[in-house]
């Protein structure tokens, strides 16, 4: 039988040949889709950044403040953070205060124990 030109053997140390040994788990990380696709947008990202290096609840206003766009915008980007259980927020008064759920780092963990070392 004529070998297929296209593929070429894998080799010792090939990381394409490594990675095709492991035994794929799709339906693990299936669970983590909705956390990383709403923190695939840059808003939402500098939003978790800011809150975790405040290491502290930030009121709506501040968070505003930091951005340059209109009150709604910034308001839509929280509500997504908040339905994905990223964002925690507290209403006192007229304002909201938002912050970093607790279980945030741990579901972080648990993606990168599904990745090879």
């Amino acid at each position: 039988m004529a070998s297929n030109p296209s593929r070429r053997p894998a080799r010792a140390g090939d990381e394409a040949a490594t990675a095709l040994e492991r035994p794929l788990r799709p339906r693990a990380t299936r669970a983590f889709a909705g956390l990383f696709k709403v923190l695939g947008d840059e808003t939402r990202l500098e939003i978790v950044a800011l809150l975790a290096a405040q290491g502290k609840e930030l009121c709506v206003c501040e968070i505003e403040a930091h951005f340059d766009l209109g009150q709604p915008t910034v308001s839509h980007h929280l509500r997504l953070l908040r339905e994905a259980g990223i964002l925690r927020a507290e209403r006192r008064g007229t304002w909201v205060y938002y912050q970093l759920e607790r279980a945030l780092q741990e579901r972080v963990r648990a993606f990168c124990a599904l990745l090879p070392e």
